[in-house]
């Protein structure tokens, strides 16, 4: 069977199960913005996870990646965009890279994407595979999420992808007047609201109730303090083993198809 006829099989089984998702696991469960269904039904969410997970993309729930982090449950990210009424002419800022794949669903709707990964392995390996993927809208920042990207504000839109004590007034700050800010909110893991925030004004803000949610602590300067992630005197960003691991090492889906000249070109003589 040529290998040409072989992907067509598995991109069309693809396509077939992100469609499923989008009428089963979105449209079904109340979400009606036909945008973002659109949206998430344009985003191959196989592209944004480890090979050895890839059976398991579109199913409801969260799966692991790099840097002891998670690609969100499409529900939510689809949820969560929802509640920004994006319009296409927006600027959208998103902390919390991870994957890369909220980013790029939400890019498929706004003008502009914005979004900044406290893990460097993650920021890095997100910017490669949206630029392989042909979205030119997005940005990717490597830094502390919780202070923004103010050399990019005022946004239309902020999505927070953890869970913080509290509102970040850094990220308030940064909404343009009318703008909307969706975040998980919660001194627990078991007590996390969706919260989302409208500027109504230069100083005055509406908060709204979207219901219990359960995301990772947000850690930065204006979240969550991580006692385990002291810097080196020296500036240096230190990589986890998992981190270390997956930036040397060779991946691929599967035995037959897989390139070795990078690993040759490694090994020399």
């Amino acid at each position: 069977m040529p290998d040409s006829w072989q992907q067509g099989l598995v991109m069309n089984k693809f396509e077939a199960l992100r469609k499923q998702m989008v009428d089963c696991q979105l449209a079904a469960r109340g979400l009606s913005d036909q945008a973002v269904l659109d949206a998430v039904n344009a985003v191959p969410r196989e592209e944004f996870i480890p090979t050895e997970l890839v059976e398991f993309a579109y199913r409801d729930s969260p799966l692991p990646i790099a840097a002891s982090q998670t690609i969100s449950q499409p529900y939510i990210v689809a949820l969560m965009t929802a509640a920004l009424e994006l319009k296409p002419s927006d600027r959208v800022l998103e902390v919390g890279t991870g994957s890369g794949y909220a980013a790029a669903v939400l890019a498929e709707i706004a003008d502009d994407v914005y979004t900044i990964e406290r893990h460097k392995i993650l920021a890095d390996t997100a910017r490669k595979r949206l630029g392989n993927l042909g979205f030119k809208n997005i940005q990717v920042l490597y830094g502390d999420g919780t202070l923004g990207w103010p050399e990019h504000a005022p946004f239309d839109g902020i999505i927070v992808a953890a869970g913080g004590p509290e509102v970040p007034e850094t990220l308030k700050q940064q909404l343009a007047i009318g703008g909307r800010l969706v975040i998980p909110v919660g001194t627990t893991l078991q007590t996390q609201k969706l919260v989302r925030v409208r500027r109504i004004s230069e100083d005055k803000y509406q908060e709204e109730d979207l219901g219990a949610v359960r995301f990772v602590p947000l850690i930065g300067a204006a979240g969550w303090e991580d006692e385990g992630a002291a810097k080196p005197s020296d500036g240096k960003v230190e990589l986890t083993l998992p981190e270390l691991i997956y930036q040397s090492s060779e991946h691929f889906a599967r035995i037959d198809r897989v390139k070795l000249d990078s690993l040759l070109e490694r090994i020399g003589e």
